[in-house]
């Protein structure tokens, strides 16, 4: 070949590539599911000026855009009911067509190992899970594990249909929720997208500049110790793991984290600016739906773990629309990762039904603090979600009050009209109660829907 006839096949080479460069990020893919009922917003790369069509096969209708002079377009669709399978067709000086699209529902599964957990970590009754776990309408996208010290564009991964062998490394509470969710929603396909790292504490999942305003976060991520088994610097998940695909339109978020900041004070406030941060940057008021941590021995502190379930409790009141679920029943006491995770994801799915999709008229919740009163020496506590309160052995030794010296001692607990009264003959004039109050106290107190009720600490 002379030279010239190879430059020009080398130039041809390289203007076509150059030409044909649509592309999208890896969380748009063949096998998603997109949130139904919603504007979904759908976004990549082409040339400047390119001109860019995208055509939905559920209406056949055509949109456009121009990418812009930072080479990035995005569009807003409308997607209509549940359904699929369908196709997206983008086209611009080359076509990217998306196969087996589903619309149905879209949930983020978030957290440290607990959320992780799989079939293959050895949860309970898994290998006979898997074997039915073959479903077309249930889709999952696993996000890998990466650190970037700034936002990053793009991730690695792809959306897969449930089966057995995809189900059995995928988040088992997050398969649990989806399938219990496809019960009451009539087979609403569901999405799931797992981003998760054992091991890490909570200010690694929120962007840095929240840690950094925020003094009282800032003064916490500083005692964060740096462990082998994973980052503890803030936002280098959030960077790497959540921010590429912020914006794709979800129903909801699933989290499972705070073993990890064991020890922390502050934990309400740590978690409470995770889920505003997320909210603000989807621009999306989500419902936020987390796992309260299992009581589990921990170190030489005796109340390091209960702290933090406090905490965890403490944001339902502090944040709207989050929802949080109780384990203290199915777990165990000496081993932080509890085996039974179908049950958990069945919990957060009976939440997401009664609260989100207003198809569960049932209790979902365990009875949590809501006030108390003093009378002479008695005190009388009241619970939100009390139906039916109960005390599982009869009788309770987990209730203590204090006198104005804060030093407790362990009080008689009656049951009366699905409230609790206290007496303690070492507290003349109590002013403060605290229940199941210790690192390892799997609580004793339950409603009708045989739900546990939250440790706590009167303020």
């Amino acid at each position: 070949m002379n030279n010239n006839i190879f430059k020009f096949v080398f130039i041809l080479m390289i203007s076509s590539t150059m030409m044909a460069n649509v592309t999208l990020p890896n969380i748009f893919g063949d096998n998603m599911v997109l949130q139904r009922n919603s504007q979904v917003k759908i976004w990549g790369w082409a040339n400047p000026k390119e001109e860019i069509k995208l055509v939905s096969s559920w209406n056949n209708q055509e949109y456009k855009v121009v990418a812009n002079n930072q080479a990035q377009w995005e569009l807003n669709i409308k997607t209509p009911e549940a359904g699929g399978p369908y196709i997206i067709s983008i086209k611009g000086y080359n076509e990217v067509i998306l196969n087996n699209i589903l619309i149905g529902e879209v949930w983020v599964c978030s957290g440290q190992s607990n959320m992780e957990m799989s079939v293959s970590w050895g949860i309970d009754n898994g290998e006979e899970e898997a074997k039915n776990a073959t479903n077309h309408n249930i889709r999952f996208f696993t996000v890998p594990k990466l650190t970037a010290t700034s936002p990053q564009n793009n991730l690695l991964g792809n959306w897969v249909e449930s089966t057995p062998e995809t189900m059995k490394n995928f988040s088992a509470i997050g398969y649990f929720f989806a399938k219990r969710l496809k019960e009451d929603l009539k087979n609403v396909p569901i999405g799931l997208i797992s981003s998760n790292w054992g091991g890490t504490p909570a200010e690694i999942w929120m962007p840095e500049e929240v840690v950094q305003n925020d003094p009282v976060l800032l003064e916490n991520a500083k005692k964060l110790n740096e462990q082998e088994y994973g980052p503890r610097q803030p936002g280098r998940a959030y960077n790497a793991m959540i921010y590429p695909f912020v914006g794709f339109k979800i129903a909801g978020t699933l989290w499972y984290q705070g073993e990890s900041n064991v020890g922390s004070l502050v934990y309400d406030q740590t978690l409470s600016a995770l889920i505003t941060s997320w909210r603000k940057a989807w621009n999306d008021d989500f419902p936020f739906y987390y796992v309260q941590i299992a009581p589990y021995k921990t170190g030489s502190n005796n109340f390091s773990n209960v702290t933090v379930r406090n905490s965890q409790r403490k944001v339902l009141k502090e944040v709207s629309k989050t929802g949080m679920v109780l384990t203290s029943d199915i777990s165990d006491t000496i081993d932080i990762h509890p085996k039974n995770k179908k049950s958990v994801g069945i919990r957060l799915a009976n939440l997401a039904l009664a609260d989100t999709y207003k198809v569960n008229s049932n209790l979902v919740n365990g009875p949590l603090f809501k006030d108390f009163k003093v009378d002479k020496n008695k005190v009388i506590v009241s619970f939100d979600y009390a139906d039916g309160l109960y005390f599982k052995n009869k009788t309770s030794n987990q209730f203590e009050v204090a006198g104005a010296d804060s030093v407790f001692y362990p009080a008689e607990a009656l049951i009366k009209n699905n409230e609790v009264v206290l007496v303690s003959k070492k507290v003349v004039n109590p002013v403060k109660v605290r229940f199941a109050w210790g690192n390892t106290i799997q609580s004793d107190l339950f409603n009708k829907a045989n739900l546990p009720a939250s440790c706590f600490v009167t303020e």
